[in-house]
């Protein structure tokens, strides 16, 4: 066990002179930010660059959460995707996946781009700032948090808001909608999530573990 964990952390920090590579090669407009998934809540180990302003201890994106929670293991590598900034620049992102030897996702490496000044001059660099074939909507902008509670909040204020419905009318079928939105988008991964979902929705924790397992029940069987 102890030698399994060793070598997970050996594969992770030779990410890190890559990282730090990359941000030597780009410049300023460039970050690179390694992550432990192992523990989402927390996962950044090594960031190189300040695009985003997050240090060490940081939490995984919602993206990454998603996308993982989503495809598991089989997540495919997330390239030249768009981003926003809480203070409006605009970011060309990618997430590679790294892998242990049984393909288990352990962690990854992403690359933000600050392209905001290129876009000035877009007409000249039409094919270096193209974003590749990830769609985003509205709600789902990266979040680049500095601790796992602002993830959350953001996360389940998204999904209360599409919702419409004011939590304080919400029925038990508004409620298990909102884990069930929850859940895909992987907020029950990280640790201390359901305590948070319970507060916002005024139950108890135990109500959320059974809207939880009744919900994965229905949609196994194809009843949603």
């Amino acid at each position: 066990m102890t030698g399994q964990i060793t070598e997970t952390q050996h594969q992770l920090q030779i990410l890190i002179p890559i990282a730090t590579g990359l941000v030597q090669t780009f410049g300023k407009y460039c970050e690179v930010a390694v992550h432990d998934l192992r523990t989402p809540e927390n996962s950044l180990i090594y960031v190189a660059g300040s695009i985003t302003r997050r240090e060490k201890g940081a939490p995984i994106t919602n993206i990454v959460l998603e996308g993982v929670r989503k495809y598991g293991d089989s997540c495919p590598d997330l390239i030249g995707y768009k981003n926003v900034t809480k203070d409006g620049r605009i970011l060309k992102s990618s997430t590679i996946f790294a892998r242990n030897e049984e393909g288990k996702i352990i962690g990854c490496l992403c690359i933000n781009y600050d392209i905001s000044d290129l876009l000035t001059h877009k007409g000249h660099i039409e094919e270096f700032v193209g974003f590749g074939d990830k769609e985003q909507s509205s709600d789902s902008v990266e979040d680049f948090a500095s601790d796992v509670t602002e993830v959350l909040e953001n996360m389940i204020g998204q999904v209360i808001k599409n919702l419409t419905v004011p939590v304080a009318n919400m029925q038990k079928e508004d409620k298990m909608q909102v884990v069930r939105e929850l859940d895909l988008k992987g907020v029950f991964m990280i640790k201390g999530a359901v305590d948070k979902v319970a507060a916002v929705l005024g139950v108890s924790r135990y109500t959320v573990y059974n809207y939880l397992e009744e919900d994965r029940s229905n949609r196994t069987n194809n009843i949603i």
